[in-house]
């Protein structure tokens, strides 16, 4: 793999050397290896393209049943919401961990989060291979329990604050939902999936 775009932190280095091994245990049972990237400019506008249609139909159904009530929006919200999302930020993390080590053959030792320093954003990462529906059930969990369990609180509840943590956590997984998209190109019957060690992306074992 071409790490030379950028200079890999300690961790990652480790991630990418244990891949390796993976790979070459896998390519000695006969699966072939394909990136599937995602390009991380792009990605920014293709979330809210993606992601739209949920949040759209998230306020459709919120302003349905309670219809929105400006008027008890305090100050106090705008400590409180940026506060909530980033406890939620680091929960969709954990949610991706947990799913994906339920599955994975060592658990919780194939899981690693750490932080983008280059954006400061938490990161949670499987480097153990998957079938292909546990690896994107670990990828759509988060914005499923968040977003859509989110977003189905606050409609029984009317909370607003609620409702707007969950259409930020439904946006956020516009990354997520875009891999999985992607994955609809890998038609193979015997795949498994595996994170990519460094970047934004994943890495199908197919044959």
């Amino acid at each position: 793999m071409d790490n030379d775009k950028r200079k890999l932190t300690e961790k990652e280095l480790n991630r990418k050397n244990d891949f390796e091994k993976i790979s070459s245990e896998m390519q000695q049972k006969g699966y072939k290896m394909k990136n599937v990237v995602i390009n991380t400019q792009k990605a920014k506008y293709l979330a809210l393209l993606v992601m739209l249609p949920f949040m759209a139909l998230t306020f459709w159904l919120y302003n349905n049943v309670n219809s929105f009530n400006l008027d008890g929006i305090s100050w106090g919200y705008a400590v409180a919401l940026p506060l909530l999302i980033l406890c939620l930020i680091i929960v969709h993390e954990l949610i991706h961990g947990i799913t994906w080590g339920i599955f994975a053959k060592n658990h919780f030792h194939a899981i690693d989060f750490g932080i983008v320093r280059s954006t400061l954003s938490p990161y949670c990462t499987c480097f153990e291979p998957l079938k292909k529906w546990q690896y994107l059930l670990g990828t759509a969990m988060p914005t499923l329990v968040l977003g859509g369990g989110g977003a189905a609180a606050a409609v029984m509840t009317n909370q607003l604050l609620l409702f707007f943590a969950a259409e930020y956590m439904i946006l956020s997984g516009g990354g997520d939902f875009q891999l999985i998209l992607r994955s609809i190109l890998t038609d193979k019957r015997e795949s498994l999936y595996c994170a990519h060690p460094y970047e934004c992306a994943f890495v199908v074992f197919e044959k």
